[in-house]
């Protein structure tokens, strides 16, 4: 039975770091694609950085382009998420999801994409305030 379970959460200054973690059990993540997504009350879950199955591109949403930090470890069977410069605005739940190969070709339009992922995390808490 595929199973994620993310870590890593927590209540942190503006400024400050995270690092997430998920773990992945009952299946090879060698041959997957693995998202992360974040859902802030009253919004949208939204997809912000995933990690590509077929050659460990990496892709990230503006919101987090060069402040996060998503890496796979296949050995571990374990994705990370290395969270730098926190804002208030990134205050959310935050889920792991994995999906089953994902075309090199469409990666990048729709690795964010939350109905792309057959299997997720329960999500963990992230609070950014001062």
């Amino acid at each position: 039975q595929m199973q994620l379970v993310e870590s890593g959460g927590g209540l942190v200054q503006p400024g400050g770091t995270l690092r997430l973690s998920c773990a992945a059990s009952g299946f090879d993540l060698n041959y997957y694609t693995i998202g992360w997504f974040r859902q802030a009350p009253g919004k949208e879950r939204e997809g912000i950085s995933c990690v590509s199955s077929s050659d460990g591109a990496t892709y990230y949403e503006d919101s987090v382009k060069g402040r996060f930090t998503i890496s796979k470890d296949n050995a571990k069977s374990a994705v990370y998420l290395q969270m730098n410069s926190l804002k208030p605005e990134d205050t959310a739940i935050y889920y792991c999801a994995a999906v089953l190969g994902m075309p090199r070709i469409l990666f990048k339009s729709r690795c964010v994409l939350a109905n792309e992922y057959h299997s997720w995390g329960q999500g963990t808490q992230v609070t950014v305030s001062s």
